[in-house]
């Protein structure tokens, strides 16, 4: 019986000294805005689904204003692979058809955000869908690529101009959740796919949040990718700049999106393996943090 008090204890001390750690941050970020981009493993894996929920809600209970952005990629790959729809990408984006179209916004509205909100709501009705299309909530043009003085047509792939940042602090003014398909509205009036890491970058731009958090599949930016040893905590934007050229096709647009929202103002953005359990709590509320953070100078640090 001892012994069993003796590990309840244990047990309780190190809970004790973990919100202990917490609090710093608790005070630091009240009130912060910080967008969160959903992806990756997370997205697939039903209890790291639900575990990412929950560490939405705490933020938001903790006194944070949580915006969660997501993208779908395997689940859009499935559903045009079922379709007998080739994927293909191009400098990390989805090349995309008007057909294709069509299923990437079924999935990202009717299946991978219904789920998100479902997640959350079930702990506490709190959450709020929101799609970048509808009623111009993401306003976008055309993206084309280049190579060398090629120009790339990727078809309905477009990228962030305007974002109504009016309607996302209604939301959370109303004291809700945001959650947000990225997909955008053309001048056209055309449906635009939008890369979630780019989305989620405009979107912390705009709003002018505190932190930008991306999660992914891998521990984080590596010096020497897949060598996890050489990970890098902290990283400011001269440095990112000299390595981007040299990054692959799917960290790229994540790291160009951190950039992006740091060089525009936001003070932290992060990227984050999104397979670990309680990743985004980690990262927001313990001294260690994880995964890579972008900052503007290391000065700042």
């Amino acid at each position: 019986m001892i012994k069993k008090q003796e590990i309840r204890q244990e047990d309780a001390l190190k809970k004790a000294a973990v919100l202990a750690e917490a609090l710093p941050w608790l005070l630091k970020f009240q009130e912060a805005i910080v967008v969160i981009k959903f992806g990756g493993n997370a997205m697939t894996n039903s209890e790291l689904s639900k575990q990412f929920a929950e560490d939405v809600l705490f933020l938001k209970l903790a006194g944070l204003k949580p915006i969660v952005v997501h993208g779908g990629g395997p689940q859009i790959s499935k559903r045009l692979e079922a379709a007998g729809i080739a994927s293909e990408f191009k400098s990390g984006y989805r090349i995309t058809s008007e057909e294709s179209m069509k299923i990437v916004k079924d999935v990202l509205v009717n299946e991978i955000q219904k789920e998100l909100v479902t997640n959350i709501n079930s702990l506490s009705k709190i959450a709020v869908g929101m799609s970048g299309d509808a009623d111009s909530l993401l306003e976008v043009e055309k993206l084309y690529l280049w190579e060398a003085d090629d120009k790339i047509d990727i078809g309905l792939v477009g990228y962030v101009t305007k974002v109504d940042v009016t309607q996302i602090i209604d939301v959370i003014e109303s004291g809700q959740i945001p959650v947000i398909s990225t997909t955008g509205i053309g001048q056209d009036k055309e449906i635009y796919n939008v890369n979630a890491d780019t989305a989620a970058s405009a979107i912390a731009s705009a709003i002018k949040a505190q932190k930008l958090v991306i999660l992914t599949d891998v521990s984080g930016l590596m010096e020497n990718y897949p060598d996890e040893k050489t990970l890098i905590p902290t990283i400011d934007i001269t440095k990112l700049k000299e390595l981007l050229p040299t990054l692959d096709e799917g960290m790229k647009p994540k790291m160009q999106a951190c950039l992006e929202a740091v060089e525009s103002g936001v003070v932290r953005a992060h990227v984050i393996d999104g397979r670990s359990p309680h990743a985004v709590l980690v990262e927001v509320f313990t001294n260690s943090g994880t995964g890579t953070m972008v900052i503007e100078s290391m000065d700042q640090e």
